[in-house]
């Protein structure tokens, strides 16, 4: 486990929370970016219910198909975003902390720490994404 992981392992789960009161797993990734990288994500609050994965898989397509995060073919590295099926649509993400781990809040359980490449979430993985800025930062 890295240090920044400690840092939001255990904040608590709550619907539409985007600070350490408590994040649903979007929340967990605008908390995460802002504090560690300090890059400002869209809040994505055009959802009614983290139960209406209709809606939320919307909101991650159009993310998706958005210049701002890029397809990783390669290896994946810390902060990357991986996006999950939920029944049929993409409507989870999760923060890598490396190969096979991932930060997380689902369930309206706490943040944690868990494979993504083990049962439930390794069959319902669908990609892994970069944000732009961690990418030209690195060409810097």
């Amino acid at each position: 486990m890295t240090d920044w992981t400690n840092r939001f392992v255990g904040l608590p789960f709550a619907a539409f929370g985007r600070d350490r009161s408590g994040c649903d797993c979007w929340g967990l990734a605008c908390l995460v970016y802002r504090e560690e990288l300090q890059i400002s994500l869209p809040d994505y609050l055009g959802y009614t219910s983290v139960d209406e994965h209709a809606e939320i898989a919307a909101l991650v397509a159009d993310a998706k198909a958005s210049p701002v995060w890029l397809p990783v073919t390669g290896p994946v590295e810390p902060f990357d975003l991986a996006v999950f099926r939920r029944g049929r649509l993409d409507s989870h993400v999760g923060i890598v902390v490396q190969h096979g781990l991932m930060l997380h809040a689902a369930g309206e359980d706490c943040a944690k720490v868990e494979s993504y490449l083990a049962h439930p979430w390794r069959h319902r993985l669908t990609g892994v994404y970069r944000h732009i800025e961690r990418v030209s930062r690195a060409v810097r």
